[in-house]
């Protein structure tokens, strides 16, 4: 990669350094990407607007507050993984510098749009939103077929959910219809709890593995087969319910279901002294809250004295949240060149974040507690994402001199095939 108009001497080759290291993979760009907006959004949102944003005129602002948490900060978690992920379950090439940057610019014209609630360029907010989701599916329809494999259909089908969901609010958005509004925006968290699943299905396995046999020469760790995507399947059966208008009781049962699923992931955990290891609580406690705040929508349902929102917050700021953040430690340190052990201060980040989860909730939940507690919420979460890219923003930023090469003024990157190869190891026993 060649960057001719860049600045020259050794802080310009800093800087390019620096470009090339984001851009190296999706996970380097975008986990940053999607850490900062999950932690400074909702401290915009709840103190420096007061729950309220600069442009809003039609749409309510705690629509635009979930749009943007959801699609915004979780939207960006997505890009990353699917872009590091799926060229590893492929054993193709990742995209690197352009592509990654051209989906980030479609990121981040709707976050112009979102982050102020602009409904005047609504529209545009929603095509450059619709954009980066649908090139998702594009390509890796395009991988499956290039490598003649299955491996990445149950994701193109979560995804083409998601842009289903997300299409239909921002449409209620546009013409005003702010109950489709809600309800869609309901089903796209629900359809990020879907792909949660999905991912801790194929995440947790190998990770299991490596802590228990770190020469990857057994497989100790083998769950029944049958519980591999059951929560994903629920939270779909619990989507089709809501959609085709089943009457409260019904679709409540329908979520309880579903959390049941997730509760029963829980279980996985269970596999020795090595449980209290962070990568296997912090994916468990992902499956744990996922699991409890579907539960507590399927009870709203049922008259549980809280409401559906609470739940929610519970299973996408707790189960969402926590096994984004997972994922994050886990993959910024084997696509990093790292073996597993979760550094000191993110491990603190993941407490302070599930903390900030228990204050969001005790207000719905009847607990008078003293303070703002909206306010420390958003702070105790914001500071959690953040403890994450404290502790690896180094190593993330800048590849392995090994493995890149500034020349007279111009880049050029080279494979570390060793760190591949290790990689492979464990992305494929993950697609497996």
């Amino acid at each position: 990669m060649t960057h001719p108009t860049a600045a020259k001497g050794p802080l310009g080759s800093e800087l390019r350094k620096r470009i090339v290291g984001v851009s190296h993979e999706g996970f380097r760009l975008f986990f940053p990407i999607s850490t900062l907006y999950l932690a400074l959004f909702p401290l915009l949102w709840v103190l420096a607007w007061d729950f309220d944003l600069p442009l809003v005129r039609t749409v309510p602002p705690a629509l635009w507050h979930a749009h943007e948490m959801l699609i915004g900060g979780f939207g960006a978690a997505l890009l990353g993984f699917i872009t590091t992920a799926a060229p590893e379950w492929t054993d193709t090439e990742p995209p690197r510098g352009r592509p990654l940057w051209a989906l980030a610019g479609l990121w981040a014209v709707g976050r112009v749009v979102g982050l102020l609630g602009w409904d005047g360029l609504g529209a545009l907010g929603a095509l450059a939103d619709l954009g980066w989701m649908v090139a998702l599916p594009v390509w890796l329809l395009w991988l499956s077929w290039q490598k003649r494999t299955d491996r990445l259909l149950p994701f193109i089908f979560w995804i083409g959910v998601l842009i289903a969901c997300t299409a239909t609010a921002r449409a209620g958005f546009i013409l005003g219809e702010i109950g489709l509004a809600t309800q869609a925006i309901h089903l796209v968290g629900v359809a990020f709890l879907g792909l949660l699943g999905l991912a801790l299905s194929r995440i947790t396995v190998p990770v299991t593995n490596q802590i228990l046999d770190p020469s990857e020469r057994t497989s100790p760790f083998r769950p029944h087969a049958g519980r591999r995507n059951l929560a994903p399947g629920l939270v779909l059966v619990a989507m089709a319910g809501d959609v085709a208008g089943l009457s409260p009781a019904v679709s409540a049962y329908l979520f309880l279901a579903a959390g049941a699923a997730f509760m029963d992931r829980v279980a996985e955990a269970f596999i020795g002294r090595a449980a209290m290891r962070a990568e296997i609580l912090m994916l468990a406690g992902s499956s744990l809250l996922a699991g409890v705040g579907l539960l507590m929508v399927g009870a709203a349902r049922l008259d549980a004295p809280w409401s559906e929102v609470t739940g929610l917050h519970v299973a996408l700021m707790g189960g969402l949240g926590l096994g984004v953040l997972a994922v994050f430690c886990i993959a910024g340190l084997l696509h990093s060149g790292r073996s597993l052990g979760v550094p000191g201060v993110a491990r603190l980040g993941a407490i302070i974040l599930v903390a900030a989860v228990a204050l969001r909730v005790q207000p719905d939940l009847g607990l008078d507690l003293p303070g703002p507690l909206h306010a420390l919420a958003s702070l105790a979460w914001g500071i959690g994402f953040l403890m994450w890219l404290w502790d690896f923003w180094p190593f993330l930023s800048v590849v392995d001199m090994d493995t890149v090469s500034v020349p007279d003024g111009n880049l050029s990157q080279t494979e570390n095939l060793s760190e591949v190869s290790a990689l492979s190891r464990t992305w494929e026993n993950a697609a497996e």
